[in-house]
């Protein structure tokens, strides 16, 4: 644990910029989407902004750095601007990491040219593929507050996502011994080597 943090401390240079990148564009593609749908929440409250101090979670930023997942602050939306609530609450929990993943596509692509010449460059490049890979797919997972859980939820009949909102702190909470127990390394994992080859293939 403590070579853990030695090596995280002295590579915060390399790995800050790519969270950083991941974490606001993930959110100003949320808040962006639901604008677009109607809702102007997001943008009076400030938050259509690339400025990360609007988005930072500070738990879930530290949780970030130091565990290699995380979460940022969430973007108010409003379902209630939206024609279609279900499918407008689909569009903008999907912005997020769909947004991450073509990031990553992007940096890849650049990587794929090989004009990097700069070292610190091509680490940063590098962590920016991985930690959108990594924000894309923990976002997708299932449970509150993820954006997945909000995609399935609205999947649902009407009566069972009222069930499913009603009963999510007991999900949140399942979340949360995965967390403890480490348990969501084991869901990850093969998810994250399955998008991390998809991508990487497109380009080598």
């Amino acid at each position: 644990m403590l070579d853990r943090l030695l090596s995280t401390f002295q590579n915060i240079h390399l790995i800050l910029p790519a969270i950083l990148i991941a974490i606001v564009f993930h959110e100003l593609a949320h808040g962006f989407t639901a604008c677009l749908l109607g809702d102007p929440t997001a943008k009076n409250e400030g938050r259509l902004t690339l400025n990360p101090i609007k988005h930072i979670d500070p738990v879930g930023f530290l949780v970030f750095i130091f565990v290699g997942f995380g979460w940022a602050k969430p973007v108010p939306v409003n379902t209630s601007y939206f024609k279609n609530r279900k499918l407008g609450t689909i569009l903008v929990s999907i912005a997020g990491p769909l947004t991450n993943f073509i990031l990553a596509i992007i940096a890849a692509f650049i990587l794929s040219l090989g004009i990097i010449r700069s070292r610190l460059i091509l680490e940063i490049v590098l962590n920016t593929i991985l930690y959108n890979i990594v924000l894309g797919v923990f976002n997708l997972l299932p449970f509150p507050p993820l954006d997945g859980s909000k995609v399935l939820a609205s999947l649902l009949p009407t009566k069972f996502e009222v069930m499913f909102y009603k009963h999510e702190r007991y999900v949140y909470i399942l979340l949360l011994i995965l967390f403890i127990t480490d348990g969501i390394n084991v869901i990850l994992s093969p998810a994250l080597e399955f998008a991390q080859n998809i991508i990487l293939n497109m380009f080598f």
